[in-house]
């Protein structure tokens, strides 16, 4: 049982490194959101299903989908501006 908490104790930190020297947004929000559902599996483990319910809609599944929604707003909002600017260059 150690030896599983462990393991993805270590899947946790390598996603987390992974989400923050990534250069690709998408990647990042994803990886972010195996943070929290690796964590969700570890409150399993440890006996809190509770906690584990919260961690997995809320952190994982409801703020990864805010993370897309808000970078998907931003990419159109930068694409239109930039065609603005291309138009009055």
């Amino acid at each position: 049982m150690i030896y599983i908490v462990a393991v993805l104790g270590i899947v946790i930190a390598v996603s987390a490194v992974f989400a923050l020297y990534t250069g690709k947004i998408l990647s990042a929000i994803i990886a972010s959101g195996a943070v929290s559902l690796v964590a969700s599996l570890i409150y399993i483990l440890a006996g809190a299903p509770d906690v584990a319910m919260t961690e997995a809609s809320i952190g994982s599944a409801l703020t990864t989908v805010v993370f897309l929604i808000a970078w998907r707003r931003i990419s159109r909002i930068t694409a239109s501006s930039t065609d603005k600017e291309d138009k009055n260059a």
